[in-house]
C-alpha cells in the first residue's frame, strides 16, 4: 500500500512545466494551469502503448475514452495529436505508418525546397521580419507587383516539385513574399513566455511551417492567429515535417475561420450561431449585449479563430483541444482526408453520424464550446456540455 501510494503521489505530482518551461522573467505573469495528470484517467504512455496490437493496429475507442476521462500525458501528446487530427488511420500498421510518415517528409521537404529557391533565408534559421525587395530592389507593393491570376497549388502529396514550379506565377508568387514579413512578425511574438522560443532556431522552425503552408495553400494563405495554431504542434513533434503535416490536417478542420474577404469575416457563421444559441437560452444577456452594440458578438471573434488560445494557459488550451477532438472524432477522418478538400470538409455518411457517436460522443456541430470564456479548460468543457444539453431541449420544445 505505501509503495502504491508513492507512486500514485510521484504520477499525480506531474511537473508540467519541465514539458513546457516557462521563461524565469515570465514566472510571475503566467497564467496559472489547471490541467493536472490524473493516475487512472489521463491517457499514460503505458496505456497509449497497451492500445496498439502487435502489428500497430489502435484501438481508437480506447485511447478517445481515456482523453475524455483526462486528457493527454505531455509525454505523449504530439504522437496522440498525429491520431486524432487525421494523420494516420488506427487500422493501418506500424510499417505503413512509417512509409507514410516518411513520404510526407519528402513531399514537405519538396514544397521548402522550392520555397527555398525563391527565399533563400527560409530553412537557414533566421526569420524574416522586414518588407522583401522585388528584382528591382524596390519594396513589393501588391499592386505594382502582382499579374495574373492566383493558382491554388494542392496539398496532395503526389504533386510533384515540377507541378508547383509551372503552377506558380507573378501573383500567387507576390502575395506569398508580402506575407512572409508579417508571419515573421507574429512569430516572435508567439508563446514568448515559454523557454522554447527564446531559441532563434525554434522561431525559425516555425516561421518555416507557417511560410511552407501560406506557399501551398495560397488560397488561404496566412492570416494572424494561425501562429497560435501552429506553435503547439511545433513544440510537441520534433520534426518540422511532421509538425507541418499535423497543422495542415489541423487546418483542415479550421481553414475557413481565416477565409476573409472585404464583405465577410472567416467566423461569421459560428459567431451567428453564438447569438443564437444566448437569445434562446438568456434573451435578456442577448438583449443586454444588444443594447450595448455587441449584438453581433464580435467579442468572441478571437475565441472562436484560434480556438482560445489566448484565453487560457497553454497547457490548458492544449487540453481544450483534444477533449473537444476526442469528443468529436470520425473513425473516417483519415479516409475523408484522403479525398478532395472541399469532398472532406462536406461529405458525411448518414453510418458515420452513428460511428462518431460510438467513438467521439458528439457531432462537432453540436459541440458548444464556444459559449464560454472561463479559463478553466475543464470546467469550461463541463458548462458547455451542459448548455448544449439545455439548448437542445428548448429547440425541442419551440
Amino acid at each position: 500500500m505505501f509503495v502504491c501510494g508513492m507512486i500514485l503521489k510521484k504520477s499525480d505530482g506531474v511537473d508540467l512545466n519541465a514539458f513546457y518551461p516557462v521563461r524565469p522573467e515570465c514566472n510571475d505573469d503566467a497564467r496559472k494551469t489547471r490541467f493536472k495528470v490524473k493516475p487512472g484517467k489521463t491517457l499514460s504512455a503505458r496505456k497509449w502503448h497497451a492500445a496498439f496490437s502487435e502489428n500497430g493496429h489502435l484501438d481508437i475507442a480506447k485511447v478517445l475514452r481515456r482523453i475524455q476521462w483526462g486528457g493527454v500525458h505531455p509525454s505523449i501528446r504530439g504522437v496522440v495529436w498525429e491520431f486524432l487530427l487525421g494523420c494516420f488511420d488506427p487500422n493501418s500498421t506500424f510499417d505503413e505508418r512509417n512509409q507514410l510518415r516518411q513520404q510526407r517528409r519528402e513531399q514537405y521537404g519538396l514544397w521548402k525546397a522550392e520555397c527555398q529557391k525563391i527565399v533563400p533565408l527560409i530553412g537557414s534559421g533566421r526569420v524574416i521580419t522586414s518588407p522583401i525587395n522585388n528584382d528591382n530592389d524596390q519594396q513589393l507593393n501588391a499592386d505594382k507587383d502582382c499579374n495574373g491570376a492566383v493558382s491554388t497549388s494542392s496539398l496532395d502529396p503526389s504533386t510533384s516539385h515540377e507541378g508547383l514550379v509551372q503552377n506558380t506565377n507573378k501573383k500567387k508568387l507576390t502575395n506569398w513574399k508580402l506575407i512572409l514579413p508579417q508571419i515573421g512578425l507574429d512569430v516572435v511574438r508567439t508563446d514568448r513566455a515559454l523557454a522554447f522560443y527564446e531559441s532563434e532556431i525554434n522561431q525559425a522552425k516555425l516561421w518555416d511551417v507557417l511560410a511552407v503552408y501560406a506557399w501551398v495553400d495560397s488560397d488561404i494563405g496566412y492570416v494572424q492567429g494561425m501562429n497560435d495554431i501552429c506553435s503547439p504542434m511545433v513544440i510537441l513533434l520534433e520534426h518540422e515535417a511532421d509538425a507541418f503535416w499535423c497543422f495542415e490536417r489541423t487546418m483542415r478542420r479550421l481553414r475557413e475561420n481565416f477565409r476573409c474577404t472585404t464583405s465577410s469575416i472567416g467566423v461569421q457563421s459560428q459567431l451567428g450561431t453564438l447569438s443564437t444559441i444566448i437569445k434562446t437560452l438568456d434573451p435578456q444577456l442577448h438583449q443586454h449585449l444588444e443594447d450595448l452594440d455587441g449584438g453581433e458578438y464580435l467579442f468572441a471573434f478571437r475565441m472562436l479563430m484560434v480556438l482560445f488560445r489566448r484565453e487560457f494557459s497553454f497547457v490548458d488550451a492544449l487540453y481544450l483541444w483534444e477533449l473537444i477532438w476526442a469528443m468529436e472524432y470520425n473513425p473516417n477522418i483519415f479516409s475523408m482526408y484522403k479525398e478532395d478538400r472541399t469532398v472532406a470538409e462536406t461529405a458525411l455518411k448518414v453510418d458515420e453520424k452513428l460511428l462518431i457517436k460510438q467513438c467521439g460522443k458528439f457531432e462537432k456541430e453540436k459541440i458548444l464550446d464556444e459559449t464560454t470564456g472561463k479559463l478553466d479548460a475543464k470546467k469550461a468543457c463541463k458548462a458547455a456540455l451542459k448548455i448544449q444539453k439545455k439548448y437542445l431541449n428548448k429547440t425541442k420544445q419551440s
